[in-house]
C-alpha cells in the first residue's frame, strides 16, 4: 500500500449526499475487472450519457478536475453495501483523499486498508472548502500535521484515529501491522508450544513419538 504523507492537487467538488457503493462502482465491473482497471468506471451512472459518451457536466469530466486527487463530498458518502471495490475505484481513478461531513462505517474503514485517507468535516468546514473549490486551486492535505491548506492560505484542521494515521503514513493495512510484530508472535507462539504443547498439532505429534 502507498504511504500517505502529503498529497497537493485539485479538489474536485462533488456536492451530493448519500452517494452510494453502487452510485460508485457498479458491482457487476468488480466481476469482471482487476483493480487496477476500474478508474474509468467509477461514478460511471453519473459520467456517461446514454450513447456511452462522457457527460461534460460532471465535475470529473471536466478538464480542470479530471485529474484531482482530492475529492470534496456531502454526507454520508459510501453508504449502502461494503464492498471494498468502491475504494479500489476510487483509488484507481487516481482519487488519494475524500473529505465529506459523514461517511458510510464500512467504506471509511476500507479506505485506511487502501491508502485512501477520508476526512470528516463539520457542515460548516465542508461548505468553506466547497466555495474555495474553483478551477486551478491547489490543495495541501497533510496527514501529518493533520491539516489541510486551501488555495487562500486559509487551514482547516482534521483527526484522523492515531493507530489509522500511523498506519496509512507508513502504508500499512491491518495485514502489514500485523506483520510488524512478526518477532513477538514467533516468541509467543515459541513459548506457548512449550507450555501448552497439545494445542499445536506438529507439537504434539513430536511428544506422542516413541
Amino acid at each position: 500500500m502507498q504511504p500517505f504523507s502529503t498529497l497537493r492537487g485539485a479538489a474536485a467538488p462533488l456536492a451530493l449526499d448519500n452517494v452510494d457503493t453502487d452510485l460508485i462502482i457498479r458491482i457487476e465491473r468488480l466481476t469482471s475487472l482487476q483493480r487496477a482497471e476500474l478508474g474509468p468506471w467509477a461514478f460511471e451512472a453519473l459520467r456517461y450519457r446514454a450513447d456511452g459518451s462522457e457527460d461534460p457536466a460532471f465535475v470529473l469530466n471536466q478538464p480542470c478536475w479530471r485529474d484531482a486527487p482530492i475529492l470534496v463530498a456531502g454526507r454520508n458518502f459510501g453508504c449502502g453495501s461494503s464492498r471494498e471495490g468502491a475504494v479500489w475505484a476510487l483509488l484507481a481513478r487516481g482519487i488519494r483523499c475524500v473529505m465529506a461531513e459523514s461517511f458510510g462505517d464500512i467504506f471509511h474503514a476500507n479506505c485506511f486498508q487502501s491508502g485512501v485517507l477520508p476526512i470528516r468535516l463539520d457542515a460548516s468546514d465542508l461548505a468553506v472548502v466547497h466555495a474555495a473549490c474553483a478551477p486551478g486551486a491547489q490543495w495541501t492535505v497533510d496527514l501529518q500535521a493533520q491539516a489541510i491548506a486551501a488555495p487562500g492560505g486559509a487551514v482547516l484542521n482534521f483527526e484522523v484515529d492515531p493507530l489509522r494515521r500511523a498506519a496509512l503514513l507508513e502504508g500499512l493495512d491491518d495485514i502489514g501491522r500485523t506483520l510488524k510484530l512478526q518477532g513477538a508472535i514467533d516468541a509467543w507462539q515459541a513459548a506457548d508450544k512449550v507450555a501448552r504443547p497439545w494445542v499445536w498439532p506438529a507439537a504434539a505429534a513430536a511428544i506422542a513419538q516413541p
